[in-house]
């Protein structure tokens, strides 16, 4: 004979008789047209409840279907009843299974139910593995879950948990959550580039601020814009040199009280330039053949100039996104159909780079297979035994050899000068569903007349090509 205790049982039951106990879902709407079907149909799909020793019925799953009821005032509601398991683990997961599949939860929603279940001890991987969500949503909905600010920005916006989660670095910083916020809403594929830039700025800044700081503390009044070279009134003190003809330095100026620097982010670090007003009240001359210099620039120059600077920032920040994203792609389980294809042409079109990264002992190859690096050199690599010993794995070890030394020959000049290497690989992580931020896209945009040629094959040992000046204002 069946159990139909353990079973369930299907009953007609008042609607207002069910104990519609805490769900996760906090903020119930009630869609006018799922209102109107309840209305004109009823409730066609059974709800989940639980009778409870004293007789009571409690909702499990169906919280929607109850409340619309009672608002169109139905007089009973179809209802599985159990008397089943009520743990709140349970009752968390089968509530969040049934929301996600029927009407889908909201992310500040689906944040508090994964504290919740961190809270009753699942730990991050176990709440991803049943709830089937990816573990860094998980992550970041634990973290969201835990800010108010975040919450807030999850509930008033169209964002993602890990978008929230992201945002919520840039809490003191109104500008950069505002310029998130909308990147997110409008660019959801940019919004991961707009982060790097956004660190990448503070970091700037920061070390910007630090090295300010520290002049101040020895007595130098900041200037909030750099002067131009031959400008009368400041003069860089790389220009002058001491009554015996030795070049000024800083040690120089000793007790001299009307001193000016300014500080600037330039070759990945903080620098400063010193200047004085009145030199010659010092006993200080100026070197000869200088004073003659060319005066502000023009107003196409600045545009240029700041052009320059803008992409050269922009393409530091892309190029940690896009080595993220290939060490990602490179630990998927399945590659591309056309890799192999790509790989072929990488070799043989494209061979002087190829060379360039083999003699390099494949470094970069092994940090985007997850591998350290340190060690690597010609002969050596810690992807050596990977390629030996796991044969399943040698289509990656091929394709990481491939994309990690056509990625460490890019750098900022090739937003700038871009050879048809750069051109094919841009396009081909494109493909394979790389976001390209706005400078790399100039890469994969370039006609090809404007392309550089590849190197010759001497000359693939030589360094990276010098970068330009990407020195800013005082950010």
């Amino acid at each position: 004979m069946t159990d139909t205790a353990t079973l369930g049982t299907i009953e007609h039951i008042d609607p207002n008789q069910i104990d519609v106990e805490t769900n996760i879902r906090t903020t119930v709407k009630l869609d006018p047209a799922f209102v109107a079907s309840i209305r004109e149909y009823g409730v066609l799909t059974p709800v989940g409840c639980r009778r409870n020793d004293d007789g009571t019925v409690t909702l499990r799953i169906g919280q929607r279907r109850v409340l619309a009821a009672r608002e169109v005032s139905l007089p009973s509601i179809p209802a599985y009843i159990v008397e089943g398991d009520d743990s709140t683990l349970t009752r968390l997961l089968e509530q969040f299974a049934e929301n996600e599949h029927r009407a889908s939860l909201t992310e500040p929603e689906r944040a508090a139910v994964f504290q919740q279940l961190a809270f009753e001890g699942l730990t991050v991987p176990q709440i991803a593995k049943r709830t089937g969500v990816k573990k860094t949503v998980v992550e970041a909905g634990i973290t969201v879950a835990d800010s108010e600010f975040a919450g807030k920005i999850a509930t008033k916006y169209e964002v993602t948990l890990d978008q929230a989660a992201a945002i919520l670095e840039f809490e003191d910083d109104p500008q950069a959550v505002k310029s998130l916020v909308q990147y997110a809403e409008d660019a959801p594929d940019q919004f991961r580039h707009e982060v790097q830039r956004q660190r990448d700025d503070r970091t700037r800044r920061q070390q910007v601020e630090t090295e300010q700081e520290a002049l101040r503390e020895q007595g130098f009044t900041i200037l909030d814009r750099a002067p131009y070279y031959g400008e009368k009134e400041y003069t860089n003190i790389s220009e002058l040199v001491t009554r015996d003809g030795k070049p000024v330095t800083v040690e120089s100026l000793g007790g001299i009280t009307e001193k000016y620097a300014y500080v600037r982010f330039a070759w990945d670090e903080a620098t400063s330039d010193v200047y004085l007003r009145e030199f010659k009240v010092y006993g200080f001359n100026k070197k000869q053949g200088t004073g003659t210099g060319g005066g502000p620039m023009t107003d196409e120059q600045k545009a240029e100039r700041k052009e320059l600077i803008a992409n050269n920032k922009a393409w530091a920040s892309a190029e940690v996104v896009r080595r993220e994203w290939l060490t990602g792609f490179l630990g998927r389980k399945t590659l591309p159909k056309d890799a192999a294809h790509f790989v072929a042409t990488a070799l043989t079109a494209h061979r002087a780079t190829i060379a360039s990264g083999l003699s390099g002992g494949n470094r970069l190859a092994a940090t985007l297979l997850s591998l350290d690096a340190q060690d690597s050199e010609w002969g050596q690599s810690p992807i050596d035994p990977i390629a030996e010993a796991q044969p399943a794995r040698a289509g990656y070890v091929t394709l990481a050899v491939v994309l990690g030394a056509i990625e460490a020959s890019t750098g900022k000049h090739t937003w700038r000068q871009p050879n048809r290497t750069a051109r094919a690989y841009f396009a081909q992580i494109a493909a394979w569903g790389y976001p390209l931020s706005d400078v790399e896209q100039i890469v994969v945009g370039t006609d090809h007349a404007d392309e550089q040629p590849e190197p010759d094959e001497e000359d693939v040992h030589d360094d990276e090509p010098t970068h330009d000046d990407d020195s800013d204002t005082a950010a």
